[in-house]
């Protein structure tokens, strides 16, 4: 029953996600203002609105003009996916803290959705989703250091996690004058150095980012789709660094430090 509610609860999210990634685009009332097709503008109905399923039917065009529906599928389904995902390998107990943490955590997924889709399509990563981000983590952090723990590690952690990741970042910033990285990675930086939780956890972070920027990045370049100077958004990375560590990275540690040990 729970894997079926979250698969619910992330395919609604998920058409959200596509909703307001466009009406933040386009500066529209996310909250009052109805959906519509970019081309025609004509205003979309419930049965043009249900997730993935009238994607599907209308074969990704619009029913009203029959252009190309700009809004994909993938994002309605990356949220259930990421959801059920963090259901099954979230590392700790589904009861006190770690469901507190865990709702947030699904809270956190839609903007980060968000944010890696207007990313990938406006290489910007804009701060109306960021900010709010950073202040529901330091909420997250914040409630943990009172009241489940009761003392200021979480927060000595989150603050190491900010400095590792954002302040490399800043660091990077500056010295580039913004060539190499944009300052919106920065701001974000801060929302992944305080769910990363340590100065380890964040190290991790980067070096999953990394290599996961290589195995896309690299293909593109060798293929002649992409060259050294082209820009990639380096967001949703990042992000997906995050979801990685988030649910595996204290395995990942353990059987590193266990190897490095044992060799």
């Amino acid at each position: 029953m729970i894997v079926l509610l979250l698969i619910g609860l992330g395919l609604i999210f998920g058409s959200f996600v596509n909703a307001f990634v466009w009406r933040l685009k386009e500066q529209k009332n996310w909250v009052s203002e109805r959906s519509e097709c970019p081309h025609c503008h004509h205003v979309l109905a419930p049965k043009d609105l249900i997730p993935v399923i009238s994607w599907l039917l209308l074969r990704g065009k619009c029913r009203y003009c029959g252009k190309p529906i700009p809004d994909s599928p993938l994002t309605e389904l990356a949220v259930p996916l990421l959801f059920v995902a963090s259901y099954f390998f979230w590392p700790m107990e589904l009861a006190g803290q770690g469901l507190f943490s865990f709702v947030l955590w699904l809270v956190c997924i839609v903007g980060f959705v968000v944010l890696a889709v207007y990313d990938l399509r406006w290489f910007l990563l804009p701060d109306k989703v960021v900010f709010p981000l950073i202040g529901l983590a330091f909420f997250q952090v914040l409630a943990i250091a009172l009241v489940y723990e009761g003392s200021a590690r979480p927060l000595a952690g989150a603050a190491a996690g900010v400095l590792t990741i954002s302040g490399l970042f800043y660091a990077l910033y500056h010295l580039s004058k913004g060539a190499w990285i944009g300052f919106g990675d920065v701001k974000l930086g801060i929302v992944l150095g305080i769910l990363a939780g340590g100065a380890v956890e964040g190290l991790l972070l980067l070096f999953v980012a990394s290599v996961l920027g290589m195995i896309v990045s690299l293909p593109l370049v060798f293929t002649g789709k992409a060259h050294r100077r082209s820009h990639v958004p380096f967001g949703p990375f990042l992000i997906m660094a995050l979801i990685v560590v988030q649910l595996f990275g204290p395995n990942i540690i353990d059987w590193y430090t266990g190897t490095l040990f044992l060799g």
